[in-house]
């Protein structure tokens, strides 16, 4: 009697494999592109203009459902919209990442300090909004993190809400000290860095600072500091990888 032989199924071709493999990765990046759409993006802090609460090298996340969405949350996106869906405004004292209304190509993080219809003045560095002072308690002299020769005064302003964030003062009678009365339009935010003296924010107009910042062009709320590299690590340089702030993982921004 004669065994019949068993053959074995044929293994997949290599270019189906290569179908496979590529589809896979095409469903990734969909999904990691819709991700950071609609949920989340990553940015790092380029600058000292929010110290001493987010600091130059910080790796943060935004949360894009905080306000809804617009254009401004599409990657790459320099064409701003004036509406948003499903939007709602950010609360004073929020930590808004948005594109720059001169210049829709640059990303910016700053605090919201006044919302629409707020007449917001700074008088001898005390910010007021609707002609009351919001409260700053001095805390300490100290130096600045990114320029050491920067003496600062460190303080802690407190909200009508009860919410409290630190702030740098460099001294008085510095631009930005002393402001005329901002009357802000409806529809948009009177925006400032908590490093008082070294920030280009609303008090300046938008071919220099930000002016007003209209609704369409917040990305999203900053959440939190997910990692922290020191001033001169960097993607293309493998060494620098570890040049951690290991103090600064997984801090919430104030």
């Amino acid at each position: 009697m004669t065994q019949a032989k068993v053959q074995a199924s044929p293994h997949p071709s290599l270019w189906r494999e290569i179908q496979e493999v590529a589809a896979t990765l095409a469903i990734a990046l969909i999904v990691a592109v819709l991700l950071r759409i609609v949920l989340f993006q990553p940015f790092t802090i380029p600058s000292s203009s929010m110290e001493p609460g987010l600091v130059t090298g910080d790796y943060i996340v935004v949360s894009q459902f905080s306000y809804g969405w617009s254009a401004a949350s599409l990657p790459l996106n320099s064409h701003m919209s004036k509406g948003r869906l499903f939007g709602h405004g950010p609360a004073r004292g929020d930590v808004v990442v948005f594109r720059r209304p001169h210049d829709p190509g640059q990303v910016w993080i700053k605090r919201v300090i006044g919302l629409p219809g707020d007449a917001v003045q700074v008088r001898q560095g005390v910010v007021h909004v609707n002609g009351r002072p919001i409260p700053r308690t001095p805390l300490r002299l100290t130096y600045d993190k990114d320029a050491p020769q920067r003496r600062v005064l460190e303080a802690r302003e407190t909200l009508s809400d009860g919410r409290t964030y630190l702030t740098y003062d460099a001294g008085s009678g510095l631009p930005g000290d002393d402001t005329p009365v901002y009357r802000v339009p409806q529809g948009q935010y009177f925006m400032m860095g908590d490093n008082r003296d070294n920030s280009l924010d609303s008090r300046w107009p938008a071919d220099l600072g930000v002016g007003f910042l209209p609704a369409g062009n917040i990305v999203g709320r900053a959440e939190w500091v997910l990692a922290s590299w020191n001033p001169g690590a960097s993607l293309f340089k493998p060494w620098t990888w570890l040049n951690l702030r290991p103090d600064r993982f997984l801090v919430r921004i104030r």
